[in-house]
């Protein structure tokens, strides 16, 4: 399945928060902050995150179209956020490219790229605030703070050779996946369900989230250019250790060697070398369990949400994040 098929149940609510994001962004009296915003919207990526928020609204309410404006206007804020935490990552880790395309740095600079983030960050709390409601303002401020700390701690971590699986998985599950389970508990919160079923749809949100940065670190070592749509080793280059570089460490018998490898952080035969490692040791196929451990948590989540087509297209885009992992 496509995600267009996955994504028609909820195509006209996507397309409001489409058209919303260029109102809201396309007000500035500063020409240069127009175009940039007008570039970052030419490319939409997968909107993952907001389809998250409207499905979990959609599959835990009478689905009745009164909400739609501000289900509308708080995935617009959740795609802010997660646009503003890419400009600042690509920054960090000096990317050029992104989507095959320049990156907001490499294309205007360091100084923009950073007071950029800072503004969309501001932007998007700006609207959340303006709806009035404690609770969402407080689940998705409380995922930004989260999404910080773990890009923080990641940072931080860089060429830490005694980093655990445990560490990684933490600091995943704030980085990226704190804001899938945001999205789906936001959801739950509008529609009013009870607390129960938002907690059960933050863990979808969280184990999906985690799936879906893993199979993202493993293409990196192992996909190529297309696949990726910037240059694959960008990790390698900065001295992470993702979990496939941590299942390799756990299964190899010469350590010494492979650590000197890893340290070669600007040869590129040594990331070749890496990579090969990879693909023909056992630490691919414990990569491939821990990714499918986690899928199965993510469904299990769904089990007590009623029957409907948005839970339905919740599975399927989990199933859709698996079909990635195609290594």
């Amino acid at each position: 399945m496509q995600l267009k098929e996955i994504y028609q149940p909820i195509e006209n609510e996507l397309n409001d928060v489409a058209r919303f994001l260029e109102e809201f962004l396309g007000k500035s009296d500063n020409e240069l902050i127009l175009k940039i915003n007008k570039f970052l919207l030419k490319t939409p990526g997968k909107r993952i995150r907001p389809a998250l928020l409207l499905l979990s609204a959609k599959a835990t309410s009478n689905h009745d179209t009164s909400s739609n404006k501000k289900l509308a206007k708080i995935a617009s804020a959740i795609e802010m956020i997660h646009i503003a935490s890419l400009v600042h990552d690509d920054v960090i880790d000096h990317a050029k490219i992104r989507h095959n395309k320049p990156s907001i740095n490499h294309k205007w600079g360091q100084d923009i790229s950073i007071a950029l983030g800072d503004y969309l960050y501001s932007k998007a709390f700006e609207l959340i605030s303006s709806l009035g409601n404690i609770d969402i303002l407080y689940c998705i401020s409380q995922a930004t703070s989260k999404m910080c700390e773990g890009e923080l701690a990641q940072v931080c971590s860089r060429d830490n050779v005694s980093l655990m699986k445990k560490q990684y998985i933490s600091i995943i599950e704030k980085k990226t996946a704190s804001l899938f389970a945001a999205s789906c508990k936001a959801g739950a919160i509008v529609s009013d369900c009870q607390e129960i079923i938002q907690n059960t749809l933050m863990e979808y949100g969280l184990n999906l989230g985690i799936v879906f940065q893993i199979i993202d670190d493993c293409i990196d070592l192992i996909g190529e250019s297309t696949h990726l749509g910037k240059p694959p080793g960008a990790d390698f280059k900065i001295g992470e250790f993702t979990l496939p570089i941590l299942n390799l460490l756990s299964q190899t018998e010469d350590k010494d060697e492979l650590m000197y490898l890893i340290g070669q952080q600007n040869d590129q035969n040594a990331f070749i070398e890496i990579k090969q490692r990879f693909i023909n040791s056992s630490a691919i196929v414990k990569t491939k369990e821990d990714i499918h451990d986690y899928i199965q948590k993510s469904k299990r989540s769904l089990v007590n949400l009623e029957e409907s087509i948005f839970k339905q297209s919740m599975f399927s885009l989990v199933d859709l994040v698996a079909e990635r992992a195609t290594f």
